[in-house]
């Protein structure tokens, strides 16, 4: 029989197993809905947060999460995976109307659509692409932060050595960005950056991590733990120099045990092509990832 070698390390991912989703208040729930559901394709959850209040969105095995307050910003940009541009592109003039008068825009370039929601958050969309992405055809495969320059390495060891995931130094163009892996192709991205810093309003982001004492341990004796949620969650906002204690980047984590009830939830995404118009039976729901 003939052996086959295969490099088993490509299948590592580390201790952050996935990226859960992106929490920004907002402040209409009508304009959300316009944006994310109707603009983007994406799914509001049938299950969970169903009130006039809050949405929770989505797309592939990740959220956005969306209560209503005062508006958010994530500093940065969050991107996503949609199995059509054509579609999307036709979805978004299609909004361009109810949207008017807000900060919502989008532009085409080659590598994605670039959009902007009703508050300015910003959101771009590719299309699948397994080199890059992986079997992702619906989800979210990075969020990019801006970063002071000079804080890459420095950011990079902390997830290394506190989070204990994979992270390393690489260059977006001419300039230096961290890249730390939080799931199965699935990263976030640190992009040093000229421009001022804004200042940080409270947004978050969640990650589900398989040994979850570790990094408690290691925040706990930083003095980084900013709330002990419950036996299966902890919060922390400051990554720091771990020589210094300098304060290189601002973004609370909400961070999950595998053991929490929500790890692995099956989430309902809709085909939006569908319509009543066009229906075809059985093509209601969507896969997040390529067959």
């Amino acid at each position: 029989m003939l052996k086959r070698h295969y490099d088993r390390a490509a299948q590592d991912i580390g201790n952050i197993i996935n990226l859960g989703h992106v929490n920004v208040s907002i402040s209409d729930q009508h304009l959300a809905t316009h944006y994310y559901v109707t603009g983007l394709g994406l799914t509001r959850d049938p299950y969970l947060m169903t009130g006039a209040s809050n949405m929770w969105v989505n797309v592939g095995m990740s959220q956005f999460h969306l209560p209503t307050g005062k508006p958010e910003i994530l500093r940065g940009v969050v991107g996503l995976v949609v199995p059509s541009r054509e579609e999307l592109l036709d979805r978004l003039t299609q909004v361009r109307k109810a949207l008017a008068g807000t900060k919502f825009d989008f532009r085409e370039n080659n590598d994605c659509v670039e959009t902007v929601c009703p508050w300015g958050n910003r959101i771009h969309l590719h299309a699948p692409d397994e080199e890059r992405f992986g079997r992702i055809q619906l989800g979210m495969p990075y969020i990019r932060f801006d970063v002071r320059p000079g804080t890459t390495q420095r950011i990079a060891r902390f997830y290394r050595e506190v989070m204990r995931a994979p992270a390393e130094v690489i260059k977006n163009g001419t300039a230096p960005e961290a890249r730390v892996q939080v799931g199965e192709k699935q990263y976030f991205y640190f992009l040093e950056t000229d421009a001022p810093e804004a200042p940080y309003d409270n947004h978050h982001v969640q990650i589900y991590i398989s040994d979850f004492s570790g990094p408690h341990r290691r925040l706990k004796e930083l003095g980084l733990i900013t709330m002990e949620t419950n036996e299966y969650e902890y919060r922390f906002t400051d990554v720091i120099d771990l020589d210094t204690r300098e304060v290189l980047f601002v973004v609370e984590h909400e961070t999950r045990s595998q053991t929490n009830p929500m790890y692995g939830r099956p989430l309902v995404n809709r085909n939006p092509a569908q319509t009543n118009m066009d229906y075809k039976p059985g093509h209601d729901s969507l896969g997040w990832a390529i067959p």
